[in-house]
């Protein structure tokens, strides 16, 4: 059920973007009087069409893309055998340079407005809820392997990072932070300050599987609560609210170490001492083979929660949406100096949808929909032939020279994008596969 979910969110959410990507060329293209052919989504075979006026409108069978035929242009179809022809005036190549500029940008222009809007409703409908940093520096760190690896130690206070405050637990592993060069935290442990530099491919480090992989997360209190029937812990008489403090004698105050203990002792019984009602308990529970007694932790953590006037969701969205793009621009850097591996940053169709994950939240779905729209706007302004960006960059030489390219080297030029295009699908599909392997 959960791959159907995925699929079913990937499907959706592409169908979205590519619809409203395509729609933008075709809504700028009749405007200027040009012919459209054909509109789809999804690639062929189709799955039904009709036609409405000049156009057809199609729904495809292969949901990673889209595409719209203009009549005189030079695209993916690489149809040019009417262009030996003198062109007619509803034709993409009988228009002026400056509009087939317009709406070679359309489709971009409208993922950028799509990715601002679905960032300002969220940010308007959700507002934002966050762990504050004040659960760092109350009982300081805990550190999983890659953090350890780095010299972070569990109990670590981290005061700030690159030298700047920060307000959110989220902000020590932010995409900001972690795509940024020579970033370091500053801690303190056992009352000393010291700077731990954080290596520029830790972002590779601790991203697996288009999952983040556990780097640091505060010390968290905890007690009892949601005990699954007939479980171990069930058994041995634990009781919602039950605050265990003791294993096997020794004191255990945060639930990380508590879930070391458990997993040290799969298959073993424990002694567990819990406070309920004040007052102490003596337990035993057996652990199972994957080191679990079958309840959740209630946390005891400080959430913060801002809420935000529409007028003041735009600037916020605006700036969420344009952060993705800037992101995109250092994660590039990074691959093309050697700091990430490429293939650990690519994610193809596969990857996408487990990004999407198994259970349907709208909340999650849009944010991650805007979040592609801006990809997908960003991606397509790369001057590479047979994307947008490979259009505007030669129709910007034709402006700026005015001389426009001959269409026997336009045509080429198109066909070298889509072997590169196919290419980096093909890298990218193969992947994923590769991922989920192995």
């Amino acid at each position: 059920m959960e791959t159907i979910i995925m699929i079913a969110q990937l499907i959706l959410g592409l169908s979205i973007l590519v619809g409203l990507h395509e729609f933008g060329h075709l809504l700028a293209a009749k405007a200027f009087g040009m012919r459209v052919e054909q509109f789809s989504i999804g690639f062929p075979p189709k799955i039904f069409s009709f036609k409405y006026g000049e156009t057809e409108y199609a729904l495809s069978a292969i949901p990673l893309g889209g595409f719209v035929k203009i009549s005189g242009m030079i695209d993916e179809s690489l149809d040019t055998k009417n262009l030996s022809q003198e062109p007619e005036p509803y034709e993409f190549r009988a228009k002026p340079a400056w509009q087939r500029l317009i709406v070679m940008m359309g489709g971009i222009i409208v993922n950028v407005i799509t990715g601002i809007v679905i960032f300002v409703f969220l940010q308007y409908g959700y507002g934002e809820t966050y762990e504050s940093k004040e659960n760092i520096t109350e009982n300081g760190i805990y550190a999983y392997e890659p953090a350890k690896e780095i010299g972070l130690q569990t109990g670590d206070i981290i005061i700030n990072v690159n030298g700047k405050d920060y307000e959110r637990v989220s902000d020590l592993t932010s995409s900001d932070v972690l795509l940024e060069s020579d970033s370091y935290y500053t801690i303190l442990r056992d009352g000393e300050e010291k700077v731990i530099p954080i290596p520029n491919d830790l972002i590779g480090r601790i991203s697996e599987d288009n999952q983040r992989v556990p780097f640091i997360a505060p010390l968290y209190e905890f007690e009892v609560d949601n005990i699954q029937p007939q479980s171990n812990a069930d058994m041995a008489g634990l009781l919602p609210g039950d605050k265990i403090i003791a294993v096997n004698g020794n004191e255990v105050k945060y639930f990380q170490f508590f879930r070391e203990i458990l997993e040290e002792n799969k298959g073993e019984k424990i002694n567990l001492t819990v406070r309920r009602n004040e007052k102490p308990e003596q337990l035993i529970a057996l652990v199972d083979d994957k080191g679990m007694l079958g309840f959740r932790p209630k946390m005891e953590v400080e959430l913060e929660h801002e809420e935000f006037s529409f007028a003041e969701s735009i600037p916020e969205g605006t700036k969420k949406a344009f952060n993705v793009i800037w992101l995109n621009i250092k994660g590039f850097g990074k691959i093309f100096r050697g700091e990430v591996s490429a293939s650990d940053s690519l994610s193809g169709p596969i990857g996408i949808a487990q990004i999407f994950g198994g259970e349907w939240i709208w909340q999650k779905f849009w944010s991650i929909t805007g979040l592609l729209s801006m990809v997908l706007a960003f991606m397509n302004f790369l001057p590479i032939p047979a994307l947008d960006g490979g259009h505007v960059m030669f129709l910007s030489y034709e402006i700026v020279s005015g001389r426009k390219p001959s269409d026997k080297f336009l045509e080429n030029a198109q066909k070298v994008g889509m072997v590169l295009l196919l290419s980096l699908m093909a890298f990218a599909i193969f992947n994923d596969i590769w991922k989920v392997i192995f």
